[in-house]
């Protein structure tokens, strides 16, 4: 079982980031979900994955910038993999271990 302190300090860094990228998170949840590490909706809802408080902070901000950068561009293309490079650097690393994890 996740302790609140996890869940708090997962949301802080969730608005670090948001506050790093100047998005506005109109709501935050964190909570079970099945098939995805988190989403996100234009009127600025986003939901993360209680599972990934099981991990560490390097993870955390991989989803946490991954699921931000969707609030500019909505898609995996070259702009929203230029703007993972510039804030997080080499984040095809932390894509691998998140994806290695999760098997």
């Amino acid at each position: 079982m996740k302790s609140a302190n996890q869940k708090q300090d997962f949301k802080s860094r969730v608005r670090y980031w948001a506050e790093n990228l100047e998005v506005e998170v109109a709501w935050l949840g964190v909570r079970s979900m099945r098939n995805k590490w988190a989403s996100c909706s234009t009127n600025g809802h986003l939901n993360f994955n209680s599972e990934l408080l099981n991990f560490d902070q390097d993870i955390w901000d991989y989803v946490i910038v991954h699921e931000l950068l969707h609030f500019f561009v909505p898609n995996h293309g070259k702009l929203w993999k230029s703007l993972m490079r510039a804030r997080l650097g080499d984040y095809e690393k932390m894509e691998a271990r998140l994806r290695k994890m999760s098997m």
